[in-house]
């Protein structure tokens, strides 16, 4: 028997065992998944030839992951913890690191209609996160008290999370949101962070730490 032939070879039953956990006939997980019954009945009698598509289609049905059904992760409880998983908290040095390259995070803060959270392009220069937005939009609105000096406290996340393994990392930053002024325009553009949404977003916001906090989740 092949390596990958017996890699999949406990596929069907896991199948089986997840379906008859839920109380699931075959028939219903078919329509749940969006396949006939007889295609069910051939993965759970005929595993050496499952597949990963077949994996990742049955998995969303069954409230699990594809690597769980092809045995590539800890048995146990899908709803839990893989089994050997470590949290550990991040310092300070490290969160930086991670946030270092740059790329995709979420912004959070107290906008007009409540509590909001918004994805955007950034960078980081001298510690500082730096995006940008549109000069009198919404989001740069929201985020003037209209008071020389006084800035809103936003928090500042940013993750890369692995579904399969259940493992990756999370970063928050908490601090003041300055309007980068006129004077301070240069330093923010040598960050070189450039909006994908594209449009004339020429106001540099900057989030100064007051505080950096972190975590990652990892198996052994």
């Amino acid at each position: 028997m092949s390596y990958l032939a017996g890699h999949l070879g406990g596929f069907g039953r896991r199948v089986a065992e997840r379906r008859e956990k839920l109380g699931l006939t075959r028939g219903q997980l078919a329509e749940r998944a969006g396949v006939e019954e007889a295609y069910v009945g051939y993965l759970e009698e005929q595993s050496e030839s499952a597949v990963r598509e077949a994996a990742t289609r049955l998995a969303s049905a069954l409230d699990t992951t594809a690597a769980h059904l092809l045995g590539e992760a800890p048995s146990g409880d899908e709803g839990g913890a893989a089994a050997g998983a470590h949290l550990d908290e991040l310092d300070e040095e490290e969160c930086l690191r991670l946030l270092s390259p740059g790329g995709v995070g979420r912004i959070a803060y107290n906008g007009r209609y409540g509590p909001t959270v918004l994805p955007v392009n950034y960078r980081v220069a001298r510690g500082a996160v730096v995006f940008r937005t549109t000069a009198g939009g919404a989001m740069e609105a929201d985020l003037r008290t209209g008071l020389e000096g006084v800035e809103y406290l936003v928090a500042f996340e940013v993750d890369r999370i692995e579904e399969d393994t259940r493992t990756g990392w999370s970063v928050l930053v908490q601090g003041s949101l300055h309007h980068v002024t006129d004077e301070e325009l240069a330093e923010a553009r040598a960050s070189g962070v450039s909006p994908w949404a594209g449009g004339d977003r020429r106001q540099y916001l900057r989030i100064a730490p007051a505080r950096m906090t972190g975590r990652r989740i990892s198996a052994d």
